[in-house]
């Protein structure tokens, strides 16, 4: 029996991007002076026209982008990002041409437990040493048991499709995505929590991790609209 590889973070690689803040102001500037592609770039008139851009709400210019990220998290992770549709493209590894490797989700030690409330109107907290003792040990065993089931299917030659029915998910998926600067700002406003936003969300832990690597991409890459994006409540234009 192959030995599972537990892991309790994810991976978002930014695999390649064209977005700029340039990219923003000048195809916000043909609605009014025509196109003008210079290389020239003035900062400080960007950055006052990113945030009109912003405030009010004039989002097509930030479609004018594009991240393309690699990301290994679980399947049910996965399944709540796709859920995300206008402005996103995405390829998943596939079960059914490649054997799926051992690769679990176990949370880590500081990931609350414990619901707390109704749905709608609950909140987690922490649990105790014994809870995560429960939590993970319940977990290996589970996993241990459907990958060693899985193994033995494919040793007696049963197709791959149907093998990994047995796998549960919690398995670790990768997939790429890609999107324009709009379409993340929307999924970040969705997919974490922040005491600046104007609307309260409320993600699980796991997709606000890839969120939280996806939005240090956003703010490396184009710093002004990350800037905007900030100071104007975190709603997407």
């Amino acid at each position: 029996m192959t030995a599972i590889q537990p892991r309790s973070n994810v991976t978002v690689e930014l695999v390649k991007s064209s977005a700029t803040d340039s990219d923003v102001a000048t195809a916000a500037r043909v609605s009014t002076i025509g196109g003008s592609h210079t290389a020239e770039v003035d900062l400080m008139k960007d950055a006052g026209l990113i945030n009109f851009l912003m405030r009010d709400r004039h989002g097509s210019p930030f479609e004018h982008t594009s991240f393309t990220f690699y990301v290994e998290a679980p399947i049910f992770v996965a399944r709540e990002f796709f859920r995300h549709r206008a402005g996103f493209s995405y390829n998943e590894e596939s079960g059914r041409y490649k054997q799926l490797q051992p690769s679990f989700y176990v949370p880590a030690v500081d990931r609350p437990l414990l619901q707390v409330g109704k749905p709608g109107a609950y909140s987690f907290k922490q649990g105790s040493d014994a809870h995560f003792a429960r939590m993970a040990a319940n977990m290996l065993h589970a996993y241990n048991e459907a990958y060693e089931a899985y193994e033995d299917m494919l040793k007696a030659g049963i197709a791959r499709e149907v093998a990994r029915m047995v796998l549960p998910v919690g398995l670790f998926t990768s997939f790429y995505v890609t999107c324009n600067a709009r379409s993340l700002m929307h999924f970040l406003g969705l997919r974490t929590k922040s005491h600046t936003a104007t609307f309260p969300s409320f993600p699980q832990r796991e997709i606000e991790m890839v969120a939280e690597l996806m939005e240090d991409h956003l703010a490396e890459q184009m710093p002004l609209t990350y800037g905007a994006y900030n100071s104007n409540g975190r709603v997407a234009p």
